[in-house]
């Protein structure tokens, strides 16, 4: 019988031990894991997965790694195997990777170690050096921890990966600048239409309105959408609508804001009375854009002039109106012009320019085309989903406010990073050592944005939860506070959108304050989300500027320190500032001599006969009182986008929020998101004085008092037990 019970529990033991194996090796083969981590910091993004998800040509990663690397690069290599596996299983059959075991120089680990050293040198991949620790003594190692993304034609490489943070973002946007058009194009689940409204009545008043091209217009564009089709593997459709058709009855460019142009009976040209539309729509899903193509210039002395889009530039239109419209390669609008801060951080001299977003320049650049506009001299492009404007110092003339005003009716969003004051700063006979001159400036947004309920305020903000600057021993040394450059906590926040979630932290410099007037954004039906504030402990300066640090001060009574709201976002259908009000004209060039303004009145003006055509051609349409959805971001400080304020690696609290929010205002949520949630600035939470020094008394002296005491409850309970048991014996 015993050894029956003996044989048996071999028998279990040994059936226990063939499934802990059998667990194991199915763990090592089936991909399986669970992420717990608040931010799902180990799991792929929903950007991630729809970027894989959509390539149509192989996709090739190719992984060069040292093995056995000491802590902490031994996690990294683990990391991309299961980073790599969720983005396999996610993909399709076209996207692959392969490490490859690359022994540094002067170790044989692997007999093919010498050819893969090679291939790496061949795509641009190097050792590098890193610093290790071994029997007590610092020593530097060589090391390869790249890897090379291959996609037809086109190689992309991230040279070094030494770290996890921020590889997901690094890698997706990587795959996804090399997922071109042609992939994209290839997974459209539609087609983009291409619409000509063009009504044939207008064919009447063509001749004298100066746009003798109208009547075959439609069959040359035909062509040109044609092409365009072709090279996009037949993606595009053309359509010829004319609103004069009486079959037309169902009147489809009713929900589009297209020119509307009216004339009475001119009877001694032979002109009958009559109307007609004319505009370019195109369509893919629910993402719509309205391309005018004609354009009326109401110029002073010369008169109204009218202009159709040439044919040799629709080609391009239509292809950047077409990236946009599928999100192939976005393109980022910058006003280039009225002052703005250069991209560039070199003059046409060669010399450094220390206003320069070099910085900002490089990290949007990698993941968006940016297009400079420059208004003086062409209208905002209907193709962009943003425009920023940052520190203008020329005032905007209406007509270009007009223009702006009209792209945030069209959809297009806004960025402003305009500042409250204009830096003047001292000439070579002024005193010396004496600090740039602040004056008020408003460039004319002023009035486009307390239309929509906002105001910049003519201050700035002081807080005294700020930058401290380190003062060298010659000057004292301690610390010396920088009111001037905030440090926002994460209370101050707004962590109730999503791309904001994860930043715990900023810091502002030279930033004035917004007011909101909630009554004119709640009768509009505007939402309003503000982003971040000051501290309690915030005051204005105003009137005249002093940024001396030497001279600043908190205020002599705490009454005047409040939060103040630091950016706004903005989101809805905004009302026109031009509604009910005449349309701007577009001013001459005032450096142009009279000369010149002579023989260009001389060149374009038309006969004077058709004069009288032109000014009875009533045009309506074109102009948008109430606009379509779109967004404003607005901060009050231009420095945040500086070089002395951003990160080149990109990962600061600082980079993602103003990547991010840019991200936002083109439609590109998912990849804000991806990017948030790798940051990992977590500072503690502010504690009183008070409640610092009671958690210090408690852990020196308050938890030996509790094992004690709770020894002594123990103790005590053993004693009541050991009396209990000797009294159940005597009796």
């Amino acid at each position: 019988m015993g050894i029956q019970n003996r044989s048996a529990k071999y028998i279990k033991l040994f059936i226990y031990l063939v499934l802990v194996v059998l667990i194991n090796v199915a763990a090592t083969t089936l991909f399986f894991r669970v992420d717990l981590t608040s931010n799902n910091i180990y799991s792929i993004s929903k950007a991630s997965k729809e970027v894989v998800a959509t390539l149509s040509e192989p996709l090739t990663i190719n992984i060069f790694f040292t093995k056995n690397l000491p802590a902490p690069y031994n996690t990294i290599e683990r990391y991309l195997h299961d980073l790599l596996e969720e983005y396999a299983i996610a993909g399709n059959r076209y996207f692959n990777y392969r490490f490859y075991d690359v022994s540094p120089e002067g170790e044989t680990v692997n007999p093919s170690a010498r050819e893969n050293q090679k291939l790496a040198r061949n795509y641009g991949i190097h050792p590098v050096q890193i610093q290790v620790f071994e029997e007590d003594e610092v020593k530097f190692k060589k090391a390869y921890m790249g890897m090379v993304l291959i996609h037809g034609d086109m190689v992309e490489k991230i040279p070094t990966i030494t770290s996890v943070n921020g590889l997901e973002y690094k890698l997706t946007t990587a795959i996804q600048k090399l997922n071109n058009k042609i992939s994209a194009m290839l997974n459209l689940s539609g087609k983009v239409k291409v619409k000509l409204f063009l009504s044939s009545s207008l064919k009447e008043v063509a001749p004298f309105m100066g746009i003798k091209e109208l009547p075959e217009y439609p069959e040359k564009l035909k062509d040109i959408v044609q092409k365009i089709s072709d090279k996009n593997y037949g993606k595009l459709t053309y359509e010829y609508i004319d609103p004069s058709n009486k079959d037309n009855t169902c009147q489809p460019w009713g929900k589009y804001s297209l020119m509307h142009l009216k004339w009475p009976d001119i009877p001694d040209r032979k002109i009958h009375a009559g109307s007609g539309f004319i505009g370019l729509v195109m369509e893919y899903g629910k993402n719509i854009r309205e391309i005018p193509i004609l354009n009326i210039l109401r110029i002073p002395i010369i008169g109204i002039r009218y202009s159709m889009v040439k044919l040799d530039r629709m080609e391009e239109i239509i292809n950047e109106n077409v990236e946009t419209l599928v999100n192939i390669n976005p393109n980022l609008g910058y006003l280039a012009d009225h002052g703005t801060l250069d991209l560039s951080s070199f003059s046409p001299m060669g010399q450094k320019n220390p206003e320069a977003l070099s910085i900002f320049s490089q990290l949007i650049s990698k993941t968006y085309s940016i297009k400079r506009v420059n208004l003086k001299n062409q209208n905002i492009p209907e193709s962009l989903n943003c425009l920023m404007i940052v520190q203008p110092t020329e005032k905007f003339t209406d007509y270009e406010l007009y223009q702006i005003d009209q792209a945030l009716m069209r959809g297009t969003n806004l960025a402003l990073f305009t500042d409250a004051f204009k830096e003047i700063k001292p000439g070579a006979g002024m005193q010396f050592n004496r600090g740039p001159t602040l004056i008020p400036f408003d460039s004319g947004l002023g009035k486009l944005l307390d239309h929509y309920g906002i105001t910049i305020k003519k201050s700035y903000v002081m807080d005294e939860n700020c930058h401290k600057q380190k003062l060298p021993r010659s000057m004292g040394g301690g610390e010396r506070p920088i009111y001037f450059v905030p440090l926002i906590k994460n209370k101050f926040i707004n962590h109730d959108l999503e791309f904001m979630k994860n930043i715990k932290g900023l810091i502002a410099v030279k930033i004035s304050p917004l007011e909101l007037d909630e009554q004119k954004a709640a009768r509009e039906n505007l939402k309003v989300y503000r982003l971040f504030s000051s501290s309690e402990h915030s005051w204005e300066m105003r009137d005249r500027i002093n940024l001396n640090p030497m001279f600043l001060n908190p205020p002599p009574s705490k009454d005047q320190e409040k939060s103040m709201p630091l950016a706004y976002l903005i989101q809805g259908r905004f009302p026109s500032y031009f509604a009910g009000k005449p349309i701007p004209e577009k001013k001459s060039d005032k450096d142009n001599t009279a000369a010149k303004d002579k023989k260009e009145k001389k060149d374009k003006k038309p006969p004077a006969k058709n004069e009288a055509v032109l000014s009875k051609i009533k045009g309506e349409g074109g102009f948008i009182e109430k606009g379509r959805p779109a967004k404003i971001f607005i901060m009050g400080s231009s420095e945040m986008l500086k070089d002395n304020v951003l990160d080149l690696e990109g990962n600061s609290p600082n980079d993602v929020f103003i990547l991010n929010t840019l991200d936002v205002l083109n439609h590109r949520e998912n990849i804000a998101l991806m990017r948030s949630k790798v940051q990992q600035f977590n500072p503690l939470t502010d504690t009183s004085a008070a409640t610092k020094m009671f958690i210090k008394t408690f852990n020196i002296a308050g938890l030996p008092v509790l094992v004690v005491f709770w020894g002594m409850v123990v103790w005590l309970r053993r004693r009541s037990r050991r009396k209990k048991i000797r009294l159940m014996f005597q009796k």
